[in-house]
């Protein structure tokens, strides 16, 4: 079992960078660093709102992508903050996982 302090730590300005060079020219044209760190924030909120953020666990825990994709949407909808299809969002979605998986945080199932 990983130690607490062995954890791989999320860095959201190294996030943001990560995502805006991993999704395509096209969508990377119509949103800011503002936009993706919006989207970082709604993911965040739904790992606390589902309890997969604990902050002395290093136990896995199943994502429901397409949950998660809802309330993303959900939010977008909401706070009238960014206006993005839902094929654009799962765009960013991946750009998020493939950032986790490349510190470590995130495993391929």
């Amino acid at each position: 079992m990983k130690e607490i302090d062995d954890l791989p730590e999320f860095d959201d300005d190294e996030a943001i960078s990560f995502i805006l060079k991993y999704i395509p020219q096209e969508l990377n044209a119509k949103i800011t660093e503002d936009d993706v760190a919006y989207i970082l924030d709604v993911i965040y909120d739904f790992y606390e709102s589902n309890g997969l953020i604990e902050e002395d666990s290093t136990e896995e825990a199943s994502i429901d992508e397409e949950d998660m994709l809802k309330f993303v949407m959900k939010a977008i909808k909401k706070d009238k903050v960014i206006n993005l299809s839902e094929e654009e969002v799962q765009i960013l979605l991946n750009g998020e996982f493939e950032y986790g998986k490349s510190i470590g945080i995130y495993d391929e199932e």
